[in-house]
């Protein structure tokens, strides 16, 4: 469990930096001009929107897609460092169990890399870029790690050891990297509810991420064919909405239809738009439509949250999603685009 910070909380001018910075993030018209717009071009408009600094750092060994990906990535982690720095006491206690899971981001990346056996080249320029102070542990990492036993091995004194070192199978990447979210939520539910850093509605909102998480992978395992048993095993803890029964039961249904049903009769969950978005994945043959609904209601929640709260940690984390979110738009469009992948397809896996 982690200590409270000492020291007054900054309620009021944290509050005000972040709806600042929000307020400076690229707005969904201008995302989708960058749609329209050709790789080169993008890249420039992409350096002109406050990433110059780290499209410079990489512009002497990478181009294209690669450079500006690394240059988001970088962007986004010292934005991360630079939030929690002007953040203080309680306040930062709660902002830093929100931005714990970029750090169990990094852990499954480092993974992954181990698994597909990069090279140290490729490792250090694009996967954890050197030049990232933030990915120089996990650089040791896969360069000290042939095997995922291995980097399970030398992450056992860490906070991630818990969760890998639970793992059976040791080589089981998907496993590994299950376990590691359900750390992260565990951990961070627990921290919430404890008596000196308890923030009820930070916790719920938690909880429904919790949910959406459950119910993507029961959409996909049905779209897999997985046995109930297998899908059981996929579920995270500690959900708002979904209980054990409901879990238990959501995982047995053998069709989209009847998930729905058993869905909704769960109290407090928000089905609006499931019919519709339940017809574009059959028309369109993937999950996207219930990605980006489950994906709106936590932004339109967030949004709410930040309005209603304003002395709050909510403006602080709405600012981090919103800014997590324009990364993740960009890495979509230049990779998109890099991949000749029609705007239309670009646009309808933006979250704007």
């Amino acid at each position: 469990m982690a200590a409270v910070s000492r020291g007054k909380s900054n309620w009021e001018n944290a509050s005000a930096r972040s709806k600042a910075r929000k307020a400076n993030l690229i707005d969904s018209t201008q995302m989708r001009q960058l749609v329209m717009q050709e790789p080169d071009a993008i890249a420039s408009s992409i350096a002109e929107m406050g990433y110059r600094p780290e499209m410079d750092l990489y512009a002497d060994r990478l181009s294209g897609a690669d450079l500006v990906e690394a240059a988001l990535n970088h962007n986004l982690d010292r934005d991360l460092q630079q939030v929690l720095g002007f953040c203080q006491g309680h306040l930062k206690d709660l902002v830093s169990i929100y931005v714990e899971r970029y750090d169990y981001q990094k852990a499954k990346t480092a993974l992954r890399a181990i698994r597909s056996g990069v090279s140290d080249e490729m490792l250090s320029s694009q996967v954890l870029a050197e030049e990232n102070q933030a990915n120089t542990k996990w650089l040791e990492l896969v360069r000290n790690s042939s095997t995922l036993s291995e980097a399970v091995s030398a992450l056992a004194g860490t906070k991630f050891g818990k969760a890998v070192t639970s793992v059976e199978d040791s080589d089981n990447l998907m496993e590994l990297e299950d376990s590691l979210d359900r750390q992260y939520y565990r951990d961070a539910t627990e921290k919430l509810r404890a008596g000196g850093i308890s923030h009820p509605q930070l916790l719920r909102y938690l909880r429904i991420e919790i949910d959406h998480r459950n119910v993507i992978n029961l959409f996909r395992a049905i779209k897999q064919g997985l046995p109930s048993e297998e899908r059981n095993r996929l579920m995270l803890d500690a959900g708002y909405a979904l209980n054990s029964t409901n879990l238990r039961q959501a995982a047995e249904a053998e069709t989209e239809e009847a998930l729905i049903e058993i869905l909704r009769r769960a109290q407090n969950f928000e089905d609006t738009g499931f019919d519709d978005a339940l017809a574009e994945v059959r028309e369109k043959g993937t999950l996207d439509p219930i990605v980006s609904i489950l994906s709106k209601q936590r932004i339109n929640l967030l949004n709410r949250m930040a309005t209603m709260h304003p002395l709050t940690a909510f403006p602080v984390i709405n600012y981090v999603e919103r800014k997590a979110c324009e990364v993740a738009n960009l890495r979509m469009i230049i990779r998109g685009r890099a991949a000749g992948l029609s705007d239309e397809v670009i646009e309808a896996h933006l979250k704007i």
